[in-house]
C-alpha cells in the first residue's frame, strides 16, 4: 500500500526562528550564490519519519530565501528511493539506508549517483490506545504479534506484563503499522521479527505515520508502532510501551535514543541528495542550512537530533564529497 502526501511549502513563510541561513551573509559552500539571492526549486520525497524534520527544514531556509520553492513529500523510503533512482526528486528522506541489493543497482543504472548524510536520529514507538494498558513488552512477545502467520488477536496472549510481571489484560488487539514501503516497516520487521518481510498482514497499514496515530487513538483496541516523533505530538492520546530487549526495560527518550539505550528500535535518519541536484546553488545551501541548523531543526520537529560527531561527518560528505555506492 502506497500513501503519498505532499506539502508545498509557501515560499513567503518566513518564520520567526532567528535563525542565520546558511549563506545568508556568507556566501555557499560553492562560493558561487549568496543565500538570499538564491532562487530555484527543490524537490523532496521519502521517510513519513523524515517528513517532520525536512518540513521544518524547508520553512526555516524558505524564510531566509523567499525565492526558493520547495515541495515536501512523504510516500515512506522505499517510495522515495523509487522516484529518488529515477530522477524524479532531487533529495531522497529515508528512515534507513540504501538497499544494497535492490535499490543501489537500480540508482546505478540509471547513472544516479549521490551522498548519504545523516540528519538526525529516531526510535520506533510501541504504542497502545489509552483503553488498553501495557507498560512494557519483550522483544520476544512482539515478535510474538507481529510475525509472519500470527494468530495473536488479544494482549493476554502475550503472557505478563515485563514491568510489572502481572499477567497483561484481558483485551482484544487491532494492530496498526506501516506499509510495505515504509523504512519503519523494513527497519522493524528485520529487528524485531529477524527476516526481511517476516511481519503479518492482517493489520491497518500506511507509510503515513499521521494516519497511524489517527486509528490507534480512535480504536480502543488500538496496538501499533510508529516513528518516535509522532508519538511525542500526540503523548496524550496515547500510551507508550517500554521495550525489554532482555537488559530490562527502556522507554524510548531523547536520551535513550540518541545512546543507543533505546535497543533494538533507535536508528539514524537520512537524506540522500543526488550529484546532479547538488551541482544547483539552492539544494547544497538548503542542505548546508539543514546541517549547520540541525539542533533547531529537530526541536521544532520534534524529533531527536543528532550528535555533533555525527553532524560535523555529514558536513564533510556534503562540502568534500565522497563515492557513493550508486558510482561503484
Amino acid at each position: 500500500m502506497k500513501a503519498s502526501r505532499f506539502i508545498v511549502l509557501p515560499a513567503a513563510a518566513a518564520l520567526a526562528f532567528g535563525v542565520a541561513a546558511c549563506g545568508g551573509d556568507e556566501e555557499s559552500s560553492s562560493g558561487s550564490v549568496e543565500g538570499g539571492d538564491l532562487s530555484g526549486t527543490i524537490a523532496i520525497d521519502g521517510s513519513s519519519t523524515v517528513f517532520p524534520f525536512a518540513q521544518a527544514a524547508a520553512e526555516q531556509f524558505m524564510g531566509e530565501n523567499p525565492e526558493v520553492k520547495i515541495t515536501v513529500g512523504q510516500s515512506g523510503t522505499s517510495g522515495g528511493f523509487e522516484k529518488f533512482c529515477a530522477g524524479e526528486i532531487d533529495i531522497s528522506d529515508a528512515s534507513r539506508p540504501i538497499d544494497a541489493k535492490e535499490e543501489v543497482p537500480i540508482c546505478k543504472k540509471e547513472g544516479v549517483e549521490y551522498r548519504e548524510l545523516e540528519v538526525a536520529r529516531d526510535g520506533i514507538s510501541i504504542v497502545t490506545n489509552p483503553a488498553t494498558e501495557a507498560s512494557c513488552l519483550t522483544t520476544d512477545q512482539l515478535k510474538q504479534y507481529w510475525e509472519k502467520g500470527s494468530t495473536v488477536s488479544n494482549l493476554s496472549d502475550l503472557g505478563d506484563d515485563a514491568d510489572t510481571g502481572e499477567p497483561l489484560p484481558d483485551a482484544e488487539l487491532s494492530g496498526y503499522g506501516p506499509g510495505t514501503d515504509s523504512g519503519t516497516f523494513e527497519f522493524f520487521t528485520e529487528e524485531v521479527n529477524g527476516e526481511e518481510g517476516n511481519s503479518r498482514t492482517d493489520y491497518q497499514a500506511s507509510e503515513d505515520d499521521n494516519v497511524l496515530v489517527e486509528g490507534v487513538t480512535g480504536d480502543e483496541a488500538g496496538f501499533g508502532y510508529f516513528g518516535f516523533s509522532y508519538y511525542e505530538q500526540n503523548v496524550d492520546a496515547l500510551n507508550l510501551v517500554s521495550v525489554d530487549e532482555g537488559q530490562g526495560c527502556v522507554a524510548p527518550s531523547v536520551e535513550t535514543i540518541q545512546s543507543g539505550e533505546y535497543s533494538p528500535l533507535a536508528r539514524p535518519l537520512f537524506m540522500y541528495p543526488s550529484e546532479e541536484a547538488l551541482q544547483k546553488p539552492e539544494v547544497e545551501a538548503f542542505l548546508q542550512f539543514t546541517l549547520d541548523n540541525y539542533q533547531e531543526i529537530a526541536e521544532t520537529a520534534q524529533i531527536v537530533p543528532m550528535s555533533e560527531e555525527t553532524a560535523q561527518k555529514s558536513s564533510d560528505t556534503l562540502s568534500q564529497g565522497s563515492a557513493s555506492a550508486g558510482a561503484n
